[in-house]
């Protein structure tokens, strides 16, 4: 397996990643997803992963997560899967992506980038706010503005505290299941992401602290799914879907 099935998985995610003007996690969440992934590919994925990865990555997938945003932005969205480089930088960002309970929300809204909010003193949008600045104000509050320690905290919970949920993020029978990650981002964009969030108000503490570890879980289950997928993509032994 390879070259075929990353080609396939590229071409079914993209076709959830289609709203326009909508970006998913910013740079920091896919440096961490990818981060989580790497810990959980088997070596065979790994090895594979690093076969394909530009030379100046020095084999770190999580340098490279952010590349798709850069891309389509410039030029829309373009996959070319005749390039398995780009085919996986493209598949480790939208599994990422996909996981952002407002890059699935309301058109209407654009996914809440039209909703005009405050994040404590400063005005954004709303799907900004998920995209970036609660994993900002979580690295300054809690983690010395430390990347490094922010994994390493979502590693944990996910031996620890999530350890009783993590089979139930790797129940995919199928190479990949974007359509059941797409449905908990619209469940949680619903419960969470747009409640007390009207345009014109402000996001404080109570907003943080509460949708805090939403954020952090989805960031760790994207981690553990791209790994499923990939180790999946590249395993010597032939995928039987259920």
């Amino acid at each position: 397996m390879g070259g075929f099935e990353l080609r396939w998985v590229v071409r079914v995610t993209v076709v959830l990643m289609m709203v326009p003007k909508i970006l998913g996690w910013g740079k920091e969440g896919h440096y961490v997803i990818c981060k989580i992934a790497e810990e959980y590919l088997t070596e065979d994925a790994l090895a594979a992963v690093r076969e394909l990865l530009p030379d100046q990555t020095e084999g770190d997938l999580a340098a490279v997560c952010s590349w798709a945003d850069e891309e389509t932005a410039m030029t829309g969205i373009d996959i070319r899967t005749d390039n398995l480089t780009e085919a996986l930088m493209f598949l480790s960002h939208f599994v990422g992506d996909v996981h952002q309970p407002l890059h699935v929300g309301f058109t209407g809204d654009v996914g809440g980038n039209t909703i005009i909010v405050r994040w404590y003193r400063r005005k954004t949008n709303l799907h900004h706010v998920w995209d970036t600045m609660i994993i900002e104000s979580a690295l300054k509050t809690y983690y010395k503005s430390d990347l490094t320690l922010m994994i390493q905290a979502l590693l944990r919970n996910i031996t620890d505290e999530w350890s009783d949920d993590v089979p139930s993020w790797e129940n995919c029978k199928k190479m990949i299941c974007p359509d059941p990650y797409a449905s908990e981002s619209v469940r949680l964009a619903c419960k969470f992401a747009y409640r007390n969030a009207t345009p014109g108000s402000t996001l404080g503490d109570d907003y943080f602290l509460s949708r805090l570890p939403v954020v952090e879980k989805r960031l760790a289950q994207s981690g553990i799914r791209l790994a499923e997928v990939l180790n999946r993509i590249f395993s010597k032994q032939p995928f039987a879907a259920q």
